[in-house]
């Protein structure tokens, strides 16, 4: 067996997964990056981090672990944590030397890794970002409210700490191993200003950040999880990290 061919560096790529009740959206996409990567002849593996799903979420990703043997690592917490929190307990994990993070509630396809793998290669860069704001990238099945009040959080987050990437919201990136390591070990955030401050952080410490244009498609199953009381918060955390940074 010689080296895969999109894999001459012997790199592979580990997905973090954080989920909570997506037993139906999981078999989709997992079958969707296995075919994404499959596809590009690149080595991969999913690490499933599960906040103690009531809906048997766990059980469907022990199915999954037999279906693509070797390629899903099942590793659940007892409750309901926070998103900066799953990042940190799946990393320990992760077997690849770049981990890719995004959501299992579908609203980021898979489709768009390559072109993330493709732009890393070609420039060296230590994160690619997915971005909704630039280029192609787009919001689909969101209402005009929830364009504007994303836009603006974006808009409001640029403009306080200036870190020069379109969408610091987003959820859906590509790091080196080691820089994620580095820089989430100094993030303080926990709730939905986690993404926002890794990215901060990550321009701080004069880490190269490239931007992928991708569609965002809102949930195909369950409710979305950005109420007002987050957007607060959200707007707090934006303050809090202009203080610190």
């Amino acid at each position: 067996m010689g080296p895969k061919k999109g894999d001459r560096k012997g790199n592979k790529y580990s997905v973090l997964l954080p989920t909570y009740n997506e037993r139906r959206n999981l078999p989709i996409i997992i079958w969707l990056l296995n075919k994404t990567f499959t596809e590009q002849d690149i080595d991969w593996e999913v690490v499933i981090v599960d906040d103690g799903s009531p809906d048997g979420t766990q059980d469907i990703a022990k199915q999954l672990q037999k279906v693509y043997p070797g390629r899903i690592l099942l590793k659940p917490r007892a409750g309901k944590l926070g998103l900066g929190t799953a990042y940190v307990h799946g990393l320990q994990f992760a077997t690849g030397n770049f981990v890719i993070i995004m959501d299992a509630d579908f609203s980021h396809h898979p489709k768009f890794i390559p072109e993330m793998i493709r732009l890393q290669k070609r420039g060296g860069y230590d994160i690619v970002t997915g971005t909704r704001y630039a280029g192609d990238g787009g919001v689909y099945g969101w209402d005009l409210k929830r364009k504007f009040v994303s836009r603006g959080a974006n808009l409001f987050a640029d403009t306080v700490l200036r870190p020069g990437v379109s969408d610091l919201t987003g959820s859906f990136r590509l790091y080196k191993k080691p820089v994620l390591d580095k820089v989430i070990k100094s993030t303080e955030s926990k709730g939905y200003t986690f993404q926002m401050e890794l990215m901060v952080r990550a321009k701080a410490m004069g880490f190269k950040v490239a931007e992928v244009p991708i569609s965002f498609v809102d949930r195909v199953y369950g409710e979305s999880k950005l109420g007002g009381d987050e957007i607060v918060e959200y707007a707090k955390g934006v303050l809090n990290l202009w203080l610190k940074v």
